[in-house]
């Protein structure tokens, strides 16, 4: 019998290639058993990356619960829309099977709760798929926060200055929406949120924030969030989120401010350091920026490759991913703080109770 791990991808939309390519990346350690989608043309299309051979072997499925039934997976990742990560991935759980969940982990505190819950009571491994942690730029600036080489940490900042169209939204009607998706925030904002939570100490006391939909008539949620963070350990953080930016997307960019330290990262996907000065003078700044530089051909970067790396790791050696699904409730609780602010218009302080995408509905008309 084999000692491959048995993989499934639900899900293959517009992120899909990442995982099936990803997985395939580790033909000794994963076997790619089984794809599924309710619209059989993107299975084809998601497995034409594949070589002929290896495609062929590999089961396709329209419903999620007979793959789980007939195959036994035991390592899945759910690519589906978002509002449906939680309800699949929770079956996959039960099933036995180890999972991979793209962002957000789910669009409700309690539903990301339950994943967790669920994830330790098998004993299987859940990793929130927040793969920018794993680019080379956002590993070296991480190594600085933990050799505390910025001193004290003052401020950070995420700006994410994005167009999407009318036609982005119409092409998968699920986007923009409050039950299956949220709005830029949540889509397309949230792995640099969960950047700067992570690197500024993940501890958020209170979110004050504003958000808006300037410009999608299409989309019942926002196109526009600004918040202002104060994290327990006094610093400050700034989120700015916008899909308005004419005629295309401008930039996604991390600052990170401390006593001790400066850094700034940008490129596609914060995959371009292009500031690194440190008190200490430890290291030669254009060495680094020169180093630690990557140029992916899109906005998902390289990230995925790594991230099932760790996970299948993490499954033969019996310890938690490195991105665990604690930190995807985290960036989860974070963009929901953000929503429940800016419609209650005052401040709201963390840990987060109960809260959805769904408490938001109709706000902007919609």
């Amino acid at each position: 019998m084999s000692d491959k791990l048995r993989y499934a991808l639900i899900g293959c939309g517009r992120i899909a290639p990442n995982h099936l390519a990803a997985a395939y990346a580790n033909p000794d350690k994963v076997q790619i058993a089984a794809v599924c989608d309710i619209v059989p043309e993107r299975m084809e299309e998601v497995l034409a990356c594949l070589p002929e051979k290896e495609r062929a072997a590999v089961r396709r499925y329209t419903d999620y619960r007979q793959l789980l039934a007939e195959e036994k997976p035991q390592l899945c990742a759910v690519a589906t829309e978002s509002g449906n990560h939680a309800t699949i991935s929770l079956d996959a759980i039960e099933a036995g099977s180890h999972m991979i969940i793209e962002k957000p982990i789910a669009l409700s505190m309690g539903d990301g709760r339950a994943l967790i819950e669920a994830a330790e009571r098998k004993g299987v491994k859940l990793c929130a798929c927040h793969q920018n942690r794993f680019n080379k730029s956002i590993g070296k600036i991480r190594e600085a926060v933990e050799d505390r080489r910025f001193g004290k940490m003052l401020h950070g900042t995420v700006h994410v200055r994005w167009f999407r169209d009318e036609g982005y939204y119409k092409q998968a009607p699920w986007r923009g929406t409050w039950a299956q998706d949220g709005g830029t925030l949540m889509n397309q904002c949230i792995h640099s949120i969960d950047l700067l939570r992570w690197m500024m100490g993940d501890e958020v006391d209170e979110v004050m924030a504003y958000t808006d939909n300037l410009a999608h008539d299409c989309m019942e949620a926002e196109d526009l969030g600004l918040a202002l963070l104060r994290f327990k350990s006094g610093a400050y953080g700034l989120i700015e989120g916008t899909a308005n930016i004419y005629p295309q997307n401008l930039e996604e960019t991390l600052y990170l401010f401390g006593r001790d330290g400066t850094v700034k990262a940008g490129g596609k996907s914060v995959n371009i350091i292009e500031e690194w000065s440190f008190r200490d003078g430890l290291d030669d700044p254009a060495a680094v920026m020169t180093e630690f530089a990557e140029n992916p051909p899109n906005v998902y970067g390289f990230g995925h490759t790594p991230l099932y790396a760790d996970v299948i790791d993490a499954i033969a050696n019996n310890r938690e991913p490195y991105i665990d699904g604690e930190a995807g409730l985290r960036a989860l609780e974070l963009v929901l703080a953000i929503y429940r602010s800016a419609a209650e218009g005052r401040p709201v302080k963390l840990p987060l109770g109960d809260c959805a995408t769904t408490d938001f509905a109709g706000r902007f008309g919609r």
